[in-house]
């Protein structure tokens, strides 16, 4: 083979690899459309009781760290801006609009080691479990940058409504958690 007839199959190779990718991705976002985030600011009167600046590292399907969601807003990996207030918790992701999750929408907080495409040291992540306008149970993780998890974890767990209870952490097979 020489080396122009190599060259040419690496390049349809990698073509091939992105349109599967892209056709991959399409198809998880078709699956994924009739999920929403809550879009909004905090009530009028809401007391911010911390601010941590982090990473927002996926949403996945509730219980199920290895299951990324295509929901607006909460798709990719980005820089997060977390503001714990009485009312909720808000997420200001890079480029996207303030979600506010309202405390009645919340549903569990805990910490975790595993999520998607990222691994951690041992509790190093924030699982904040919180239900969908439309009423699905979703988990969203967090890697706060400027403080630890456990403290974050705390800050949101007392937003928690009193019939919340709080999920086990998850056990992945091969993991610390």
């Amino acid at each position: 083979m020489t080396r122009e007839a190599a060259v040419l199959v690496m390049v349809a190779v990698a073509v091939l690899l992105i349109v599967v990718g892209l056709i991959a991705w399409r198809r998880r976002s078709r699956r994924d459309a009739g999920l929403s985030a809550p879009v909004g600011d905090a009530p009028d009167g809401a007391v911010a009781s911390l601010r941590s600046e982090g990473l927002y590292v996926a949403t996945t399907r509730h219980g199920d760290p290895l299951e990324r969601l295509a929901i607006r807003g909460l798709a990719f990996r980005s820089r997060v801006d977390v503001t714990v207030t009485d009312t909720g918790v808000a997420l200001d992701l890079t480029g996207q609009p303030r979600i506010f999750l309202a405390a009645d929408a919340l549903v569990a907080v805990d910490q975790a080691t595993v999520a998607i495409d990222r691994v951690v040291e041992r509790d190093g992540l924030v699982r904040l479990a919180w239900t969908t306008p439309e009423g699905t149970v979703v988990d969203s993780y967090l890697r706060p940058q400027d403080l630890s998890a456990r403290s974050l974890s705390d800050a949101i767990s007392r937003v928690l409504p009193a019939t919340s209870s709080p999920t086990s952490p998850q056990q992945i097979p091969g993991s610390d958690a």
